[in-house]
């Protein structure tokens, strides 16, 4: 698998593809996904943007489609997670679709405004797919989140000064047996363990040093 970077700002992989899903159908099918479990999850996700042609948008009653950033430190292997005020736990920076079909985009631009990190860099293609169900909420019944998951790479400063959505954010060295109370055994500790593997193919490649 080739994985690019994008930062600047005429780059293709950057730009808004609008509310037409064929653009995210398309970033599921290219996403580079290890694992039957995984596979699976895609051809469930795959299926229902087929059957709810509103995917990309909250008021798709069953679930919407979202996308999501494992922000990485390549320099020293951490991982930055935010502490997000509505669900209450320690997670990767991400958000609604809001009629974007550009996942990638929308996983970067939630990571941008989530940390407040200046010069991110989106890594394709997608690498996680994650399908969870969102409890209900007064006025919002319960429905599910179908969530694309991105490297995305910050630069050399890494002072993270998260917004209103967030308590807090922090930098986690996933070698380190402490991170473990808060990347635990399920979804997101193996987002950073796909993430570290790509970071090193990427180094490998020579990409960065």
């Amino acid at each position: 698998m080739t994985f690019r970077i994008h930062a600047a700002p005429g780059d293709a992989a950057l730009q808004p593809a609008g509310d037409d899903p064929a653009e995210a159908r398309r970033q599921l099918a290219a996403a580079a996904l290890v694992g039957a479990d995984q596979d699976l999850t895609r051809h469930q996700v795959l299926t229902f943007t087929e059957q709810h042609p509103d995917c990309l948008l909250r008021s798709c009653g069953p679930g919407h489609l979202t996308g999501s950033a494992l922000v990485i430190d390549p320099a020293t292997g951490r991982i930055l997670l935010i502490h997000h005020a509505k669900a209450g736990r320690w997670l990767q920076p991400g958000g609604h679709a809001d009629g974007e079909g550009n996942l990638g985009l929308v996983a970067l631009t939630e990571a941008t405004e989530e940390t407040g990190l200046e010069g991110l860099r989106l890594v394709t293609p997608a690498i996680d797919i994650d399908v969870h169900t969102i409890g209900a909420r007064p006025g919002e019944p319960a429905h599910d989140h179908l969530d694309l998951r991105f490297v995305v790479l910050s630069g050399p400063d890494t002072r993270a000064v998260p917004n209103a959505e967030t308590l807090g954010a922090r930098w986690v060295d996933p070698e380190d047996p402490a991170a473990a109370g808060v990347l635990g055994d399920g979804e997101l500790s193996r987002l950073a363990r796909r993430a570290a593997a790509v970071v090193g193919e990427l180094r490998s490649a020579g990409l960065f040093g």
